[in-house]
């Protein structure tokens, strides 16, 4: 069946109705340099019998692995009744809560997650939701263009430190509407953002100033300074940060004297599984200030004529359905069914239970460090603060085939830094959860020490 399932005849009827020939002809605005030209690339249509059979052996390729690998994705326990209450068909396959008389369940459990983002970053107010952090990044830069009044500007700093693949989606996205994107070297000594490499820009106008703590290498910013500094440039501060993070570190809302004005991060860690990389979602949080400006869903709680609770979509402009040109965002969405998921999973850990995970993850990680970098030739690239992934160089060996011989044997050891930091060609980034016991982070050693030493590498 077709998508739209309408046939030939009503295909007709319409077309003779809005007076044109052929559906083609609705499209004749877009000019047919940035038409897509065919789908040569998507293979032939499979069976369903042969299609699920393809699918298992893509899903089986995921089993047997120990990952120690973050990097934006991480491994954490979900418990089982997230999921099983996610999947019940009112949540599965409810729509967009554009009804509210028809939706309170789903507004409610909307606002409940929104609730939530907001106590964990301290902000006045949160969306619901982003596709994933790399495009919250955008979607926040976009919004900090719009609401800075004070320096109407089209550039944005954004720290080295950030994530690289968010970098290059940030580019992807906001570019090609005339904004310029400034990367600032991070200290290659530290692995952190230094204040002197954004005073360098002291006397050029910014819109923004984008920073990740724990920034990408799990090392920890001088969000204070940093902070401080872009306000005293009139630049808004947008902070991206891992949402498990928040529930031992200070509040965004408490960065420097005012703290920061736009929160975004990627809400995977919040009972979202690793799934081979997605679906995920973003969140996004801000003060009153600017909240008119923040893209997606916001869900707001009144009462009724009786005095009963009641939810509802606010602060919502007509243009944001109708008229797109003028809307805030073309591109967020309500990842309603990993922000269903990840609202229970808050529900049943609750503030006490988040935390304990992210201590963990904090002693896995310290543990694994301690314990490979007695392997002669590991050691850690980066010192100071850090929060559940670290840095570690292997010297005079090619990283890639450790990274490979390691996985043959069924360790996910971390992700490679050279590709996008040739500084660290030697380097991994490597994570360990909570999900790792002893015996994992044993196994990754002994595993390491037998690859360094089929490769000419040497052992302790």
């Amino acid at each position: 069946m077709p998508f739209i399932p309408h046939s030939a005849k009503d295909l007709d009827v319409m077309l003779d109705t809005i007076g044109i020939d052929s559906i083609d002809d609705l499209f004749d605005e877009i000019p047919t340099e940035i038409q897509a030209q065919g789908l040569d690339k998507v293979p032939t249509a499979l069976p369903e019998m042969h299609l699920g059979k393809l699918m298992n052996q893509r899903a089986s390729m995921d089993d047997g692995y120990v990952c120690f690998m973050g990097a934006g994705c991480y491994e954490h326990h979900i418990p089982a009744a997230v999921w099983d209450i996610a999947m019940r068909g009112e949540f599965l396959t409810a729509y967009t809560p554009y009804q509210a008389e028809a939706s309170q369940g789903t507004l409610q459990l909307i606002y409940e997650f929104q609730s939530n983002i907001a106590n964990l970053t301290g902000l006045y107010a949160a969306n619901a939701s982003l596709y994933d952090g790399a495009s919250g990044v955008a979607e926040a830069i976009l919004m900090a263009v719009r609401a800075n009044r004070k320096a109407k500007s089209r550039r944005v700093l954004v720290a080295g430190s950030l994530h690289p693949r968010y970098r290059q989606v940030v580019r992807s996205i906001v570019e090609s509407q005339h904004i310029e994107i400034v990367e600032v070297d991070y200290d290659h000594d530290h692995g952190v953002m230094d204040l002197a490499a954004f005073q360098a820009y002291e006397a050029e106008p910014f819109a923004g100033v984008v920073i990740q703590h724990p920034n990408f290498f799990g090392n920890m910013e001088s969000v204070d300074q940093l902070t401080d500094w872009a306000h005293s440039k009139n630049a808004l501060m947008i902070a991206v940060t891992n949402p498990l993070s928040l529930t031992l570190m200070k509040p965004i809302s408490d960065w420097g004297e005012k703290g920061a004005d736009i929160a975004v991060g990627e809400g995977q860690p919040l009972g979202i599984p690793m799934a081979s990389g997605g679906p995920h979602y973003g969140f996004m949080a801000c003060t009153q200030a600017i909240v008119r400006q923040m893209p997606g869903r916001i869900i707001g709680k009144t009462v009724d004529l009786d005095g009963n609770p009641g939810y509802t979509l606010t602060l919502q402009a007509r243009e944001q359905h109708i008229r797109r040109a003028k809307a805030t965002s073309n591109i967020c969405t309500n990842q309603g069914l990993a922000v269903t998921a990840s609202t229970v999973h808050m529900a049943i850990m609750g503030a006490e239970g988040l935390a304990r995970v992210a201590t963990a993850c904090i002693k896995n990680t310290q543990k694994l460090v301690e314990a490979i970098t007695k392997i002669a030739g590991v050691s850690v690239v980066f010192n100071g603060p850090r929060f559940h992934e670290a840095v570690v160089s292997i010297a005079n060996v090619d990283v890639e085939a450790v990274i490979q011989g390691m996985t043959d044997r069924g360790i996910i050891p971390g992700f490679y830094l050279g590709e996008h930091y040739p500084e660290l060609a030697d380097a991994l980034l490597v994570c360990a959860t909570e999900m790792r016991t002893d015996d994992d982070i044993a196994l990754y050693v002994e595993t390491l020490k037998d690859v360094l030493n089929q490769s000419g590498g040497e052992e302790n």
